[in-house]
C-alpha cells in the first residue's frame, strides 16, 4: 500500500494553522472550507459543481475504500479545490472501482488532505461559520499562506457558474441507475419536454427528469427568456427547469433579470437549490446566507402538505427569507432549523425545493418530486 509522506499545510481566516499530509494534486489553492456529513458518495461529492470553490471536510472517518469509478461522476472533472479527511485508505476494495482516489485527485488536479482531526475542524465551523482557508503542499510558512490568503477573493465575489455552466446546449437522454443491475435503465418515453437552465447541473438530476419521463435539453447560463417564452408558446418546450450550482445567487444578476421574464409569462417552473433561491431572488425576496450551510444526507425534512417527515440529501450555504410567504405557500421545512425547504408559488405554476431530490448521494425519499414536475406540466 501506498505511503503517503508529502506534507501538506493549511491556513484558516481565523487564524489557525495545520499540518496535514497530502494525498492529491500538489499545490497551493484558496477556497471556502465547509464540512459535510454524508457516510458515502465522497466520489459524487466532489464532482458535484455546486461544491466549486470550496474545501470539502469529510465527517466520515475514512475516505477512499471504494475507490473511483466513470458511472458515479455528477459531471465530466472534479469541481471542489479539495477534500479534507481523517484517514485516507488508497487500498479500494469495491468491484465497480477503476482506480484509486488518490489517482483521480491528482489527475483532476485537485488537493486531498489527510491526517487531520477533522472533528475539530467540523466543531470549528460549527461555532465560527464556512470561512475561507488556504492549503498547499509547497508553502509551510505561516505568514506567506496569510497573505496570499488575504489578497484572494472571496467565494461570494466569483461567477463560479461562468465555470460550471455548458457552453452548448445538449440533449440529456440517460436514465437513472439501476443498483441491482449496475446498469442504468432504458429511458421511458417523454410525456413533456422541458429545458434546464445549466448553473451546476449534476447528471443525475438530468437522470431522474428523464425517468420522470421528460424530454430534457440542457443550455447555458447565459439563456434568454424572451427566447425561452416563444418556445414555450409555440408548444415546443412544456416548462422550464432551475438547476443547482455554486456560489452566492444574489450577483447572478443578468440570470435573476431574464428570470422574471419566465415568471411573468407563467411559464411552468421547477428549481432545485441555487434554482430555488433564484426564484425568490427574482421574486423580489433575497436569499442570506446560513452560519455554515447544509451538506450532507441526513437533514429532516417535513413535509407540509402530507405531514411526512423526509430524510433528504442537501449542499448549500444560502437559504430563502421567511418572509417570502407573502407570495408562496411553504411546501417543506427543515426540522433542524425551521427554514424554509419547498414552495409554490401563489396563482404560478412555479415550485421549488431548496433540498435535493436526486440524492446522489443519499435518502430517496423525495425523488417522487420530479414525477410532480410532469404533472403540473401536464396540469
Amino acid at each position: 500500500m501506498k505511503q503517503f509522506t508529502k506534507k501538506a499545510w493549511i491556513y484558516l481566516e481565523n487564524g489557525t494553522f495545520l499540518e496535514a499530509k497530502s494525498f492529491g494534486a500538489e499545490d497551493t489553492v484558496v477556497g471556502e472550507i465547509v464540512f459535510n456529513v454524508s457516510m458515502s458518495g465522497y466520489q459524487e461529492i466532489m464532482s458535484d459543481p455546486s461544491y466549486a470553490g470550496q474545501f470539502v471536510t469529510f465527517t466520515m472517518p475514512e475516505i477512499g475504500n471504494v475507490g473511483v469509478n466513470s458511472e458515479d461522476m455528477e459531471s465530466k472533472i472534479a469541481h471542489a479545490k479539495g477534500m479534507i479527511v481523517r484517514k485516507y485508505q488508497d487500498r479500494y476494495s469495491s468491484f465497480r472501482a477503476e482506480g484509486s482516489l488518490s489517482d483521480f485527485l491528482k489527475k483532476q488536479n485537485v488537493m486531498g488532505i489527510c491526517d487531520i482531526d477533522t472533528r475539530y475542524l467540523t466543531k470549528m465551523l460549527r461555532e465560527e461559520g464556512a470561512m475561507m482557508m488556504i492549503a498547499s503542499t509547497e508553502i509551510s510558512d505561516k505568514d506567506e499562506l496569510k497573505k496570499i490568503l488575504l489578497r484572494s477573493p472571496r467565494i461570494e465575489h466569483v461567477n463560479y457558474i461562468e465555470q460550471v455552466s455548458t457552453k452548448v446546449a445538449y440533449k440529456h437522454t440517460q436514465s437513472t441507475y439501476n443498483e441491482r443491475e449496475f446498469k442504468f435503465d432504458d429511458a421511458p418515453k417523454a410525456e413533456a419536454n422541458v429545458v434546464v437552465l445549466d448553473f451546476g447541473v449534476k447528471k443525475n438530476i438530468l437522470n431522474e427528469l428523464v425517468s420522470a419521463k421528460i424530454g430534457v435539453e440542457v443550455i447555458p447560463n447565459n439563456f434568454s427568456g424572451d427566447e425561452l417564452i416563444k418556445r414555450y408558446n409555440n408548444k415546443d418546450i412544456d416548462g422550464v427547469f432551475l438547476s443547482n450550482g455554486p456560489g452566492d445567487p444574489l450577483m447572478l444578476k443578468d440570470e435573476q433579470r431574464e428570470i422574471k421574464k419566465l415568471i411573468e409569462a407563467k411559464v411552468p417552473i421547477f428549481g432545485i437549490c441555487l434554482g430555488h433561491q433564484l426564484l425568490s431572488i427574482a421574486h423580489g425576496y433575497d436569499t442570506f446566507k446560513l452560519k455554515f450551510g447544509h451538506h450532507g444526507g441526513n437533514q429532516p425534512v417535513k413535509n407540509m402538505k402530507t405531514g411526512l417527515v423526509e430524510i433528504t440529501a442537501q449542499n448549500h450555504n444560502y437559504n430563502v427569507p421567511d418572509n417570502i410567504v407573502e407570495v408562496a405557500e411553504v411546501t417543506h421545512t427543515n426540522l433542524f432549523d425551521n427554514t424554509i425547504e419547498g414552495l409554490k408559488y401563489n396563482n404560478s405554476p412555479i415550485f421549488s425545493v431548496q433540498h435535493h431530490p436526486e440524492s446522489s448521494p443519499g435518502p430517496r425519499e423525495s425523488r417522487y418530486i420530479f414525477n410532480e414536475f410532469l404533472s403540473l406540466i401536464k396540469r
